[in-house]
């Protein structure tokens, strides 16, 4: 299982280079309080990475949270009669 997601990690940083590589051309980012002048590379990982973050952190919020506080309600009765 380890191969496998080194080998994932791998294929990812491989196209994240030739990503870089290949889009060279000069962008200057505009975020309303500064530039920053960057490569078209760069910039396109960079948004692919936040995405991913971003998206992540969506499904944590709406999905693996209600879960697990849904889990730890349905241990509480079975701890409490553990006891007893």
């Amino acid at each position: 299982m380890r191969l496998i997601r080194y080998l994932i990690a791998f294929a990812g940083l491989a196209v994240g280079a030739v990503v870089g590589a290949l889009n060279r051309q000069p962008v200057s980012i505009d975020l309303g309080f500064a530039h920053l002048p960057t490569n078209l590379g760069v910039a396109l990982i960079i948004a692919l990475l936040l995405g991913v973050l971003l998206g992540g952190l969506v499904i944590s919020a709406s999905v693996v949270l209600p879960l697990r506080r849904r889990l730890a309600r349905a241990e509480r009765p079975a701890t409490a009669t553990a006891r007893t």
